[in-house]
């Protein structure tokens, strides 16, 4: 019974840290280091570096013209602003409209290797100090670019990570609206990881690094954004967050949508625990290591293990007759799985009930975690994927 507990209560723990202890922790850390001294603000800078900015498309044509419109439009220095669009392997007429604004370089070739593939054939067009990833299905704010680049007056900085803002409606489905709740989640855990040290993978809506630290990381990888950006700071390097620079995204069309998106990101979750496994080695890498384990690996392999294992455990404890606590404890679990349940009874049946969204989402994502697990234990996650329908950007 003594084990059955401990188990539980570990259990208990793990759940709480990845979701709510690890930035209660990073909070406080940051709060007594600002006691003693405050991260200065970057200063406006003297000379702005050369950008270029690369973007991926694939079958865009119908949002491509609108991306451009929308890169063209920042506010930025024309002459120290580059713009790459690289179209491999579209079969509609992405490359032609990208082609239709001057001053915008594209690189097109009839096969497709993946996203991986094409921005690293990008790479070898790009002679500025700083290259900026964004994707072909957002649009980015007028002061972005600006907003990245002043951060790199530090030679600490690697790399700069802006904000993912999902755009929600009130016609936005359930999966809109739990990607929406998401995101401004993973904003506030980035926002504190930067000013603690650094983020643990930028996303590819938009992020930057020095052109001089880009590493290939081979063409089957799947989360190339999170894989580049923790490679910089294994070479010592910080990625800053940078919330005034920001991508706006529309959210996925469906659940069926948001499924196809989460368990390819969930297959290429385990894929970069492998790839960099010597990030888990806390005396190589103390800092680093803290936040990347804290952050992202026990939230990809720790929670979705023990959160059927608690309530199995819960089950058997109060079977064998603990005290009233334990029995709480169950009412408490079984309610919230049963809120998740009604959540998804009522995306069925097409009825909104924003309370229900946290618990639903939360077990989407994390049974997207096992499919993932699947998916990449079968090798059956392709880089070459078929992107998800997302809602109409108005």
């Amino acid at each position: 019974m003594l084990t059955l507990k401990i188990l539980f209560f570990f259990g208990v723990f793990i759940i709480f840290y990845s979701y709510l202890g690890y930035g209660i922790l990073l909070w406080l850390l940051i709060n007594i280091r600002n006691l003693f001294k405050k991260s200065p603000f970057p200063p406006v800078p003297a000379d702005l570096p050369c950008v270029t900015l690369v973007v991926a498309a694939y079958n865009e044509e119908g949002f491509i013209g609108d991306k451009i419109k929308n890169t063209l439009s920042l506010d930025y220095p024309k002459d120290k602003f580059h713009v790459i669009v690289i179209t491999d392997g579209s079969s509609d007429n992405t490359a032609e409209v990208a082609g239709s604004f001057p001053g915008v370089r594209v690189l097109h070739q009839a096969t497709r290797r993946g996203k991986i593939a094409a921005i690293h054939r990008a790479m070898s067009f790009v002679k500025s100090e700083i290259v900026i990833f964004s994707d072909a299905n957002t649009l980015l704010n007028k002061d972005s670019i600006y907003n990245i680049a002043r951060h790199y007056q530090s030679a600490r900085v690697g790399g700069v990570a802006g904000e993912k803002k999902v755009l929600l409606t009130k016609d936005s489905t359930v999966a809109g609206s739990g990607e929406g709740l998401y995101w401004k989640y993973e904003s506030f855990l980035k926002k504190l990881d930067a000013e603690f040290y650094t983020i643990v993978g930028a996303a590819g809506e938009l992020f930057s690094i020095r052109t001089s630290l880009y590493e290939y990381v081979g063409d089957n990888v799947l989360l190339d954004d999170f894989i580049i950006s923790l490679k910089i700071c294994k070479k010592g390097y910080r990625v800053v967050y940078e919330p005034g620079a920001f991508a706006i995204e529309a959210p996925s069309a469906s659940l069926a949508e948001e499924q196809k998106r989460k368990v390819r990101i969930s297959a290429g979750a385990f894929q970069s625990i492998i790839m960099l496994s010597d990030l888990l080695n806390i005396f190589k890498y103390p800092v680093l290591a803290f936040q990347y384990i804290s952050h992202r690996v026990i939230r990809w392999t720790l929670c979705p293990l023990f959160l059927p294992l608690i309530l199995l455990l819960n089950s058997i404890i109060v079977i064998k007759g603990a005290s009233l606590f334990y029995t709480l404890s169950l009412i408490c679990q079984l309610a919230f799985y049963l809120a998740a349940v009604a959540g998804y009874v009522f995306y069925l049946k097409n009825i909104k009930m924003k309370l229900l969204f946290v618990p639903y989402y939360f077990v989407f994502l994390n049974f997207s975690l096992y499919l993932g697990f699947i998916k990449f234990i079968r090798g059956r996650q392709s880089v070459l994927w078929d992107k998800a329908a997302r809602e109409n950007m108005a």
